[in-house]
């Protein structure tokens, strides 16, 4: 019975070749990627981390990941419009450090809420220095003058009319 299953796969792969349905798969022709590697039993979830290009930093422990975060909270907060999206953003990491505090998992790291105030302050410098200067510290252009004196037709016109 075996021998008969075996048979018929054989006949499956032999007439799939005669199709051309194994011609151009991607690799072919390629080495086998890891072949000369130390045999490593967590092979598949790298090899889908970097197929699927899986952020490395959602695998971190909830402590880690937290103040990574608040590392990157500058940068995060820098292109928002106004300071309640600020207070915003910070107030959900805080939600979020605070949740943490209260049922910690994970490696004991030290993780303390941010201060807003000082985020705020942080971001209305950074906005500060890329506004650029104000139209006062410019030079001035010299206007052109209008090219029809509106202001002495318009005096004309009330001449006439009154």
């Amino acid at each position: 019975m075996d021998r008969r299953w075996e048979a018929s796969v054989e006949a499956q792969i032999r007439s799939a070749q005669e199709r051309g349905e194994f011609d151009n798969l991607p690799g072919a022709g390629k080495p086998i990627p890891g072949r000369g590697l130390p045999y490593d039993e967590s092979w598949w979830i790298k090899s889908f981390l970097e197929r699927e290009q899986v952020p490395t930093d959602l695998l971190l422990p909830t402590p880690l990941l937290l103040r990574r975060r608040i590392e990157r909270l500058p940068e995060e907060v820098r292109d928002l419009p106004t300071e309640q999206a600020v207070r915003a953003c910070v107030a959900d990491l805080n939600a979020e450090v605070m949740a943490w505090l209260r049922h910690p998992s994970g490696p004991r790291v030290v993780v303390r809420p941010v201060d807003t105030d000082a985020v705020v302050r942080r971001w209305r410098a950074d906005r500060a220095a890329a506004v650029p200067p104000a139209a006062a510290d410019r030079p001035s252009v010299p206007r052109r003058r209008a090219w029809f004196p509106l202001r002495r037709l318009t005096r004309r016109a009330a001449g006439l009319l009154g």
